[in-house]
């Protein structure tokens, strides 16, 4: 029975720092695992060992053929069966953000005492489930989480993509290397990227000619990373490519 291995709170005993279990008043002994763990929730981290110390030294101090590991046993059990049924709960449980925490929270428990196990009690079968559940739940949430960072990610993604007749690749390139000339009014660059690549890639990834890929390796060598060094592997759009023109619209009254 809990009640006998755990110090329950004295009556009118109102102090907020307490470790002991249950209400400053009357309260239901038959509900003290319910108070038990309403408080291993409450307290914080860096008391979880003072915590586990008080409730030792009182199943000492009130069973004269009580022992330590006796005391760690019970007490790991309760931990274990708590955290397996936290654990087995849906994750779209409506409680989901609050078993989150404590799970969190008996997890922290568990390593305390798995640092204190000199008896490897820890390492019977049920608590090895145990330790596998937690690292798979772990697991679903992080894959949760990735899901959904995937979908926001490919929220604009698209089949489909923009056609170039065939031979008129070099005239969309040239089309976008004007691009990145022109100013506005103020003389500011309309369109800046850090890189060449960012071209480049928007183009493999969105253009087609004649409904075929276009090799990014091919086109980069008319995107040089520096324009005041152009290197060996640089090459200008060929004259008869360069089709169209971008010129700055009349002002207009």
């Amino acid at each position: 029975m809990s009640v006998t291995y755990f110090k329950a709170r004295d009556r009118f005993d109102f102090s907020k720092d307490t470790l002991d279990i249950g209400n400053p008043l009357q309260w239901d002994r038959s509900q003290f695992l319910r108070h038990l763990f309403k408080r291993i929730f409450a307290i914080p981290d860096d008391r979880i060992q003072d915590f586990y110390q008080r409730h030792l030294d009182y199943y000492l101090s009130h069973h004269s053929d009580g022992t330590e590991e006796i005391f760690f046993k019970y007490f790991w059990s309760l931990i274990e069966r708590q955290l397996n049924v936290l654990l087995n709960k849906d994750v779209y449980d409506k409680n989901h953000l609050r078993n989150e925490r404590e799970i969190a929270r008996l997890q922290k428990f568990t390593e305390l005492l798995i640092s204190l196990d000199r008896w490897n009690i820890h390492k019977s079968n049920d608590a090895v489930i145990a330790q596998q559940d937690s690292e798979i739940y772990i697991l679903k949430q992080e894959i949760i989480q990735l899901k959904t960072n995937l979908k926001k990610a490919t929220a604009l993604e698209t089949e489909g993509y923009i056609n170039i007749p065939e031979g008129y690749r070099n005239a969309v390139l040239h089309l976008c290397l004007q691009m990145q000339e022109l100013k506005t009014p103020e003389g500011k660059e309309l369109m800046f990227s850090q890189t060449q690549s960012v071209w480049t890639k928007m183009i493999c990834k969105y253009f087609r000619e004649a409904d075929k890929k276009i090799n990014h390796e091919t086109i980069r060598r008319y995107f040089p990373s520096d324009k005041r060094e152009l290197g060996d592997k640089h090459a200008d759009i060929p004259a008869k490519s360069r089709l169209f023109t971008i010129n700055p619209a009349k002002k207009r009254s």
